[in-house]
This record gives structure tokens, sequence and C-alpha cells, in this order.
């Protein structure tokens, strides 16, 4: 399955600066020919996936100026954006990641603090 194929995830919203990941599929198989049960490599400190999804960031405190009396008040959040887009390979921390299953599939959520490093092809999905 590529990066792109994921079932209706339109319609999930991710919060604040999270990000959900879906793993990577791992070999089961070591260098050196054994084979280890499929529980062994989900408990590695760190692992990789794709993001498939990003929260909008980090939110930004809103000003504490006093507006004038006759000014409309606004109340948007804004964010400062996340690093990770879609489609980005994340190693992140096994330890900051949340496990979720959505219509059979596993994903992670997992907070932007907790990824380490980010690969981007800019060409993957031309």
């Amino acid at each position: 399955m590529s990066t792109n194929q994921a079932p209706n995830l339109e319609k999930l919203i991710i919060i604040g600066d999270r990000v959900l990941i879906r793993p990577r599929s791992q070999t089961e198989k070591t260098q050196s020919g054994l084979y280890l049960p499929p529980g062994v490599l989900e408990k590695e400190k760190v692992q990789s996936g794709w993001v498939m999804k990003t929260g909008p960031g980090y939110p930004i405190p809103l000003p504490t100026e006093e507006a004038e009396p006759w000014q409309e008040v606004q109340e948007t959040t804004r964010y400062i954006p996340l690093q990770a887009r879609p489609g980005d390979l994340a190693i992140f921390l096994q330890k900051g990641a949340h496990e979720v299953l959505y219509e059979g599939e596993k994903y992670y959520v997992v907070p932007q603090q907790a990824i380490l490093m980010l690969e981007r092809d800019e060409t993957l999905f031309d």
C-alpha cells in the first residue's frame, strides 16, 4: 500500500502539534536470517512511519492589548505550522506515541516533539 492510499482520513481532524503516522512495514527477518515474532519490532524505542495528516501547529497566544470599544473583536486562533508534512517518512520515539486503530489500520498519534527526523521526497506523489 502506498502512502497516499488510506481509508477516509479526511474525516479525521488532528489536534494541535500532533501528527498521524502510519507505521512502516518492518521486515520480520534479521540480517543473520533469524525470523522475529511480530511484537518484537513494535517494542523498539525508535519507530518509523509515513506522515498521513498533521495538526495545525502550535497556537500563538492572542495579544493582550485592549481593543478600542468601537473595534470589532476578532478571535481567530493563529498557529506556528509544523515541520512534518503528509508524505514524509518520520523517525519517532515510541514512548511519545499513542497507538490507535482506525478502520482496521494501525496508526500512531505522535506529538511533533517526539519526532527525531523527517525524510522528505518532493517527487513522491508526482
